[in-house]
């Protein structure tokens, strides 16, 4: 009896420690529960995301899957966003910030954050896309990788694998080509990209931790 009490604890113990690293207490609010796709919403092709085995994934016709939840009542400004990313050989995606729902279309507000190995397009994971692109590979495809972004006033910082590949200041009134106007730092909330039909791409542990405004 003793030893399988002695099991049991040991069984416990590990499960413990195998569990989030990050939890409210230390700043770190989860967005994603892990199985359904509660608090988020998607307008046009909304069968392009799935929740299997605790991931996102976003395989499909272009579609964007947007943060609706209670936290900061999805209205970021100053915040430190992470995921777990894994992208599968060919396949493009991004991770939006300041932006807003949108029913259809490439999201007009904010900023996307690039997430892309192999794609044909040449701007790589971590990308601040068409403001301050990446070239070099960073991580692999069929690898889960972490991205990061930190935004604090005008400057944004992207992190992949805990690496800074990109640290951007937008300048004061900064002016974009018409196509790009809705590209500033204001406010908003978060969308996950599903590109195209050929692009497979999981995402999981998303994680926010407001800052201060």
């Amino acid at each position: 009896m003793k030893r399988m009490a002695s099991c049991l604890a040991i069984a416990l113990c590990l499960l413990a420690c195998s569990g989030p690293k990050h939890t409210a207490s230390d700043g770190w609010i989860p967005l994603f529960d892990g199985k359904s796709l509660n608090n988020w919403k998607v307008g046009d092709n909304a069968e392009s995301f799935t929740v299997e085995n605790g991931t996102i994934i976003a395989h499909g016709k272009t579609a964007h899957l947007f943060y609706d939840g209670p936290v900061k009542d999805h209205h970021f400004k100053n915040f430190d966003l992470k995921a777990r990313v894994m992208t599968e050989p060919g396949s493009n995606s991004g991770i939006y910030f300041h932006t807003e729902f949108q029913q259809g279309g490439w999201p007009a507000k904010g900023y996307e954050v690039q997430v892309n190995n192999s794609h044909t397009d040449w701007r790589r994971t971590g990308s601040l896309y068409a403001i301050e692109d990446v070239k070099e590979v960073y991580v692999k495809d069929n690898e889960w990788y972490t991205e990061e972004v930190i935004v604090k006033g005008k400057r944004v910082v992207i992190k992949i694998n805990d690496k800074v590949v990109v640290d951007y200041t937008e300048p004061e009134n900064v002016q974009r080509p018409k196509d790009m106007a809705g590209r500033m730092i204001s406010n908003g909330t978060f969308a996950l990209q599903g590109h195209d039909p050929n692009s497979k791409v999981y995402f999981k542990d998303i994680l926010v931790r407001p800052l201060e405004d």
